[in-house]
């Protein structure tokens, strides 16, 4: 499925390396093709502020949907 650029998409799955849990919201920002299809992503946190931007396959994510609810999370920072 092909996203819009600079709309929200939540992940699909956990992506621990980036501390990302599944359902977590992003914003699109950028759209590859090759080596697979894939987005880089905008991170914000909870007052909108952007603390950063992953790179994933396409198939880590899913659409936003207007029935869903967001949720806040701690996040452990170092």
């Amino acid at each position: 499925m092909k996203f819009e650029l600079y709309k929200p998409v939540a992940f699909a799955r956990d992506v621990p390396e980036d501390g990302i849990k599944k359902g977590d919201i992003a914003t699109t920002v950028e759209y590859f093709d090759k080596p697979e299809p894939g987005y880089a992503l905008e991170i914000f946190n909870a007052l909108g502020e952007s603390i950063d931007v992953v790179t994933v396959p396409e198939n880590y994510l899913e659409a936003v949907n207007e029935d869903e609810r967001l949720q806040v999370r701690h996040v452990e920072t170092v």
